[in-house]
């Protein structure tokens, strides 16, 4: 196993189809700007509702990665 020093952030992700799309799309968006993203951890889910339905999801995730050498 090799060495890493690692760094996390808090991100939360939102989507109208479900969690899982909520902490794929925080993960997609955060791989815009970090590198090295190695793992997420869900730390949160709640939504919102609108006329007795669910209208969003949204996911709290802590996502890390390595840092560089």
């Amino acid at each position: 196993m090799s060495e890493h020093v690692y760094k996390s952030v808090e991100l939360t992700g939102s989507s109208t189809k479900g969690p899982d799309e909520a902490v794929r799309k925080a993960v997609a968006k955060a791989s815009n700007t970090l590198h090295n993203l190695r793992w997420f951890q869900v730390l949160e889910t709640r939504g919102h509702i609108d006329k007795g339905q669910i209208a969003h999801w949204q996911v709290t995730v802590k996502v890390g990665f390595t840092l560089d050498d």
